[in-house]
């Protein structure tokens, strides 16, 4: 939640997301071809039959990982994806009450799997527990988030600070 989604990610963002996750890991040469995947499941979201839900921590939008004109490009897309039919992006705004954080990234897909992002690997849950609890803890982090104009506030806001293009 503290960086863009990959679905949402540019591919020069994703090029850097990609390139620090293979020196952290020490993985070389996997760059090229992980972007090149990303952006090919990109394809999802103009699925006419799909709909898509984000949120996104405030920070997210200034944890800049990259220099900054692919943040400025990040930020512009993600402005766009707002407000697009089947894609909701909720923001949660810095100072917002929580009734739960949100420890770690999750994805959770069409209510039975959930994937969680460790630093060293995902786990894929699939039992109903399990999937009922992340369900909750999404219910309660959406609740203090903002969408449409008020998201796009804070984007262009973030966008703002980076400065000058």
């Amino acid at each position: 939640m503290s960086r863009i989604p990959g679905l949402l990610q540019t591919p020069e963002y994703a090029h850097v997301v990609f390139d620090s996750v293979a020196g952290f890991r020490r993985i070389p040469g996997t760059t090229d071809a992980a972007v090149a995947k990303r952006m090919r499941r990109q394809e999802a979201l103009y699925d006419l039959d799909k709909t898509f839900q984000f949120l996104l921590c405030e920070a997210a939008l200034y944890h800049r990982p990259c220099p900054v004109e692919v943040m400025a490009q990040q930020l512009g897309r993600l402005f766009n994806l707002v407000g697009q039919q089947r894609i909701e992006v909720g923001i949660i705004p810095f100072g917002a009450r929580l009734r739960r954080t949100a420890p770690h990234a999750f994805w959770i897909y069409d209510r039975r799997l959930v994937i969680v992002e460790t630093i060293s690997e995902e786990l894929w849950l699939t039992g109903d527990d399990d999937v009922d609890v992340y369900e909750r803890a999404w219910q309660w982090l959406e609740e203090s988030a903002v969408y449409g104009a008020p998201a796009r506030r804070l984007i262009g806001r973030a966008r703002s600070a980076l400065g000058p293009s």
